[in-house]
C-alpha cells in the first residue's frame, strides 16, 4: 500500500460499477480515509450504496484490494488531524469548515493480497 499510493475506488451507480483513482489523507492499517467534494459525482454515489472497493497495485504489480463500506467522518478532532496534516487540503480548500470538503472513513470488510499476477488472492486478517 506505501509504494503504491494513490488506489482505485470502485462505487456503483444504479447497478454500474465506476472506477477512479482516489488520494487517501490518512491510512491507519486497512482503514483508508479519503477526501473528497460534495459535488463529485461518487458523493451522490456513496449517498445511495457506501460499499466500496479499494485496489492498489504497486510497480511490481503486487495487488492489495480493500472490500469496505465508506462512512463520512464527523469527529471534529479526527478532521482537524487530517486537515493539520495534509498541506494539500489547505491549498485548495482554504479552511477545514469548507461546505466542500467531505472526508470519508472506508472501512474494511476484507482484504486481499496477490502477488505479482500469482492468480491466486489471498486473504489478509483484518487484525
Amino acid at each position: 500500500m506505501r509504494r503504491a499510493r494513490f488506489p482505485c475506488m470502485a462505487t456503483m451507480d444504479a447497478g454500474q460499477p465506476r472506477v477512479r483513482p482516489v488520494s487517501p489523507v490518512r491510512t491507519e492499517g486497512f482503514t483508508v480515509y479519503v477526501a473528497n467534494l460534495r459535488r463529485y459525482r461518487k458523493t451522490a454515489e456513496l449517498s445511495v450504496n457506501p460499499c466500496v472497493e479499494l485496489c492498489y497495485l504497486d510497480e511490481n504489480h503486487d495487488q492489495v484490494r480493500i472490500t469496505g463500506v465508506a462512512e463520512v467522518v464527523s469527529d471534529a478532532t479526527l478532521l482537524e488531524e487530517i486537515w493539520s496534516s495534509n498541506p494539500l487540503l489547505r491549498k485548495y480548500l482554504g479552511t477545514p469548515d469548507n461546505p466542500e470538503l467531505i472526508i470519508y472513513c472506508i472501512r474494511p470488510t476484507q482484504v486481499k493480497y496477490m502477488k505479482e499476477w500469482a492468480l491466486e488472492y489471498f486473504t489478509v486478517p483484518l487484525e
